[in-house]
């Protein structure tokens, strides 16, 4: 009898979080068709998060429909998932219930500059915090990602008998040096399957995408509080082991 109350459990475990990480599938893969298998195939090619469990959950919907429409009477199942089959799936429904903010791989001290700061100013901060690249604005609109190699074109054209005279220089100066750069704003909520959505959506356009940039709604006109580069997607782990 514990045997059976204990099957029983497990098997409404799964359910549980198989019906999550449905829901979760719906919400990602937008579309008229509901039926998992179908978003699963749908999703894939489209979402990170799927194509990285589609290969547990393509088996666990098999589960799913033995446990659910092989029932020889109320309680009594054909199939049973073991503990560390629901533990797993439930684990996978807790990732796909609960994704991580995109602030939560950004570069949470983001450094950038006016236009009005010295150029004395960059360099110590490239000194200090040795990042490659910089949010510039004016009055709080955007103008660029200043990068170290622009600050090098500046120099070199700048360059008189072996010196060069940084007095008096401001960012302003260094903003005919900034080349464009595609970039993204987005809003401090976002989730790190919408960041990677983002990334691959310019990717399908053949653009580069050098950063994100996370600020309170997404505007181009507030100040950063985070920056997000190709680099930081490494940081996201969907281990459930």
């Amino acid at each position: 009898m514990n045997d059976e109350k204990k099957n029983f459990s497990l098997s409404e475990r799964f359910e549980v979080a198989y019906n999550l990480i449905h829901d979760a599938l719906k919400q990602l893969v937008d579309g008229e068709e509901d039926r998992f298998s179908v978003l699963l195939k749908v999703g894939q090619p489209r979402h990170h998060l799927i194509d990285r469990f589609y290969n547990d959950l393509k088996q666990y919907s098999k589960l799913r429909n033995a446990i659910v429409h092989e029932k020889r009477e109320p309680g009594l199942y054909i199939a049973q998932p073991n503990e560390e089959v629901v533990e797993h799936i439930e684990k996978i429904a807790a990732i796909f219930g609960k994704p991580m903010t995109g602030l939560s791989i950004a570069t949470k001290e983001v450094k950038f500059f006016e236009t009005t700061q010295s150029l004395l100013e960059v360099l110590e901060a490239i000194q200090k915090y040795g990042y490659s690249q910089y949010p510039i604005y004016e009055e709080k609109n955007y103008k660029g990602l200043l990068k170290t190699t622009h600050i090098l074109s500046w120099m070199s054209d700048t360059l008189q008998d072996g010196k060069i005279n940084i007095a008096d220089r401001t960012v302003a100066d260094l903003i005919p040096y900034i080349k464009e750069a595609p970039i993204e704003f987005v809003q401090k909520d976002i989730n790190i399957f919408e960041i990677e959505e983002i990334f691959e959506e310019k990717h399908r356009r053949k653009i580069d995408l050098e950063a994100v940039i996370v600020n309170e709604n997404g505007e181009e006109n507030q100040w950063p509080i985070g920056l997000i580069t190709p680099w930081d997607l490494i940081e996201i782990d969907y281990t459930v082991d």
